[in-house]
């Protein structure tokens, strides 16, 4: 019989492993040791398995839309009109610190003066003062038309979307006639026998035809996000209808319903301004660009500053308003990434 080998000395803990065949020599004990010793050396290297450094936590949607829109020109522009536009509708006497009642008929149709850069109208009021102070109507029906018309729109089609059934089709047939009625001769019909000088008159009738636009968005958004995994998953979980959809569902389809009511924003005003042109809409003495285009439109020949001017102010506020409303719609669209 061979005569018994002494143990190595690294074998006994007196010295260094040898460098090749490590494995071998020691069998399946030490390439666990091994293995476990590479482990934690990888668990301690800063950003995981490479050593590159720290890794990034993932961006949800919001934080890449808004990310893209910083880098967007057209929405820093539209977005600095829009706040300059509500700062003045706040405190118009920033700009403007004449009446926009105060009129003097000797100066009526009167070009531009030194304090009245934008002259005068037929009533000799000035016409600077009344331009900025119309943005606070117009941006008032706006913003309140459109929050009723996000909210009405966005819980009937959601709920329509979301249970289906009989609901579903009862919306859709109500909504089917609702698209069917003109929305200029509907505001003339409704809005002709009320006799009120407030804007309420205006904002309703708006939420009243513009509700269907956004609960057809809201309820293809609610269909399309019910159906994913994560929302199946909670429901076999046992998650409620309430918790669906205020923590799995709405979250992730409002982004459709807030681009089309930023980009219907600017429309209403346009329709105020239409509807108040029309006489149907807001009446004197509250100030409004629509009324102004209006008195102005029989002296477009001799006196053209009288229209020039608050037509500009509304189309410049209609187009901020769309584009804002494009530049959220790109940001959040993850096709154009």
């Amino acid at each position: 019989m061979p005569e018994p080998q002494p143990p190595k000395p690294w074998m006994s803990g007196g010295g260094r492993a040898p460098e090749d065949g490590a494995i071998a020599a020691t069998g399946m004990g030490g390439a666990m040791d091994l293995a476990m010793s590479e482990g934690e050396t990888l668990d301690k290297t800063p950003g995981g398995p490479d050593g590159t450094g720290p890794q990034e936590k993932p961006r949800s949607l919001w934080s890449d839309a808004w990310r893209d829109l910083r880098r967007n020109p057209v929405f820093i522009i539209s977005g600095l009109v829009i706040l300059f536009l509500v700062v003045i509708s706040l405190w118009p006497s920033l700009i403007a610190s004449g009446n926009p009642l105060n009129c003097d008929l000797a100066k009526a149709q009167e070009g531009s003066q030194p304090g009245h850069p934008f002259g005068f109208d037929g009533q000799g009021c000035d016409v600077y003062t009344r331009t900025v102070y119309g943005t606070r109507v117009s941006i008032a029906v706006g913003v309140c038309a459109t929050l009723g018309v996000a909210i009405l729109g966005s819980v009937l089609g959601g709920l329509a979307g979301f249970f289906g059934g009989v609901w579903d089709a009862v919306l859709s047939r109500i909504t089917d006639i609702f698209f069917a009625i003109p929305v200029v001769l509907g505001g003339l019909v409704l809005l002709s026998v009320v006799t009120s000088n407030t804007i309420w008159p205006v904002i309703g009738f708006m939420v009243l035809l513009g509700w269907p636009q956004l609960s057809r968005i809201a309820r293809g958004a609610v269909i399309t996000t019910k159906q994913n995994d994560y929302v199946q998953a909670a429901r076999a979980l046992g998650a409620s209808n309430s918790r669906l959809l205020l923590r799995h569902i709405t979250p992730n389809a409002v982004a459709p319903v807030i681009v089309v009511a930023t980009i219907a924003l600017g429309t209403y005003i346009s329709l105020e301004a239409t509807l108040s042109y029309l006489g149907v809409g807001l009446k004197p003495p509250t100030v409004s660009w629509g009324i102004d285009i209006s008195a102005a439109s029989a002296y477009i020949r001799n006196a053209p500053h009288m229209l020039l001017w608050p037509a500009g102010a509304l189309a410049i506020t209609v187009l901020a308003f769309i584009m804002l409303g494009d530049a959220v719609r790109d940001a959040l669209d993850p096709k154009l990434r």
